[in-house]
């Protein structure tokens, strides 16, 4: 009776979560005149698949196998399943019927829902596993998927991302390469820079250096040096090249950490 009660649950709370998600998604890319909802990373990485129904399939495929683990092992669901399964799932079978974007990822009313079923199926499927999986075969899967899911999101991601982006054209790729290093320095993961570096070199060689892609790379320049610094990059670097820290800078990142 439990599991049915849980799937059951389930299966409404994924609907209600997959339409929301699926109908923001879509509406990103109509800002600003219609407000969105969703992370900035969606959006580019909705953007970097480009509209290929198996790369959309993919790319959501790569963070399923993490997502389950987490929700197995620990009991709670990973934010890669609202920003990246759901969103890339929902498009690519809309995708795969139709390949004009502005009639399948851009429609909000559809991709809404698309959201929904995807999310219904994901989170019922989820939690069902969860919980009839016994406690011992947990610790298991969550010792084998885990570290597998990492490896796949580390080294094999920004792999893929980077040939994207080396294939997208020569900017492209100097944009790609450059912020992913950059994104691996200060985030510890390649991927979010090189899809900015994508955005960027693809705004581009679209629309030349205008208002848009000089706003876009100010607010990229601001969220690696906001990162940086609340991740403490400045202090880490200094200290992997034998360089006394000053102390006022010790005092000025402990003015904010007092602050939070």
């Amino acid at each position: 009776m439990d599991f049915i009660e849980i799937l059951m649950k389930s299966v409404i709370i994924g609907a209600c979560m997959g339409f929301a998600v699926g109908a923001g998604a879509a509406r990103m890319f109509h800002a600003p005149q219609a407000q969105g909802m969703g992370a900035f990373r969606t959006l580019g990485e909705l953007n970097a698949c480009e509209g290929d129904p198996i790369a959309h399939f993919s790319f959501g495929l790569g963070f399923l196998f993490n997502s389950w683990a987490s929700i197995v092992g620990t009991g709670a669901f990973t934010q890669d399943v609202v920003h990246r399964i759901i969103p890339n799932w929902s498009a690519a079978i809309l995708l795969m019927r139709n390949k004009n974007v502005a009639e399948t990822l851009h429609n909000p009313a559809k991709m809404a829902v698309t959201g929904a079923v995807i999310g219904a199926v994901v989170i019922g499927l989820m939690n069902s596993t969860a919980v009839a999986i016994p406690p011992a075969l947990q610790l298991i899967a969550t010792k084998v998927l885990v570290p597998a899911a990492n490896w796949l999101i580390n080294l094999v991601m920004p792999i893929v991302f980077w040939m994207a982006a080396l294939d997208a054209g020569r900017r492209t790729g100097v944009w790609g390469t450059v912020l992913g290093g950059l994104s691996h320095l200060v985030m510890g993961n390649a991927v979010p820079g090189i899809v900015l570096g994508i955005l960027i070199g693809k705004g581009v060689d679209d629309g030349g250096w205008n208002h848009i892609t000089r706003i876009l790379v100010v607010a990229v320049v601001l969220l690696f040096v906001l990162s940086g610094f609340f991740r403490e990059f400045d202090i880490k670097l200094l200290t992997e090249f034998y360089v006394d820290v000053p102390d006022g800078l010790k005092a000025f990142h402990a003015l904010f950490k007092a602050g939070a």
